[in-house]
């Protein structure tokens, strides 16, 4: 019986860019476009290489409402709700 061999094939781009003497990169518009690029990413170094990661925006109305606390305290005085939620 012969051996099965698997082999993987990754796809990549290579775009070589300068930086600037502030040390900045542009990132190509079609990268921004296709990855959801906006205001932020994450840079993360290791090995020998740096990474650029899309920080991803997170929806966070899905939480309002979401917590429910037992508070004697007037809602309207916010020192005071803090003060009851730290016991």
């Amino acid at each position: 019986m012969m051996p099965l061999l698997y082999t993987m094939v990754i796809s990549m781009e290579v775009v070589i860019k300068n930086i600037d003497e502030q040390g900045r990169v542009i990132i190509p518009k079609e990268l921004r476009k296709r990855y959801k690029i906006k205001e932020k990413v994450i840079l993360r170094s290791g090995e020998g290489k740096i990474e650029l990661i899309p920080l991803e925006e997170k929806e966070l109305t899905k939480y309002f409402d979401s917590v429910t606390a037992n508070i004697k305290a007037d809602l309207s005085d916010w020192h005071k709700v803090r003060k009851e939620l730290r016991k």
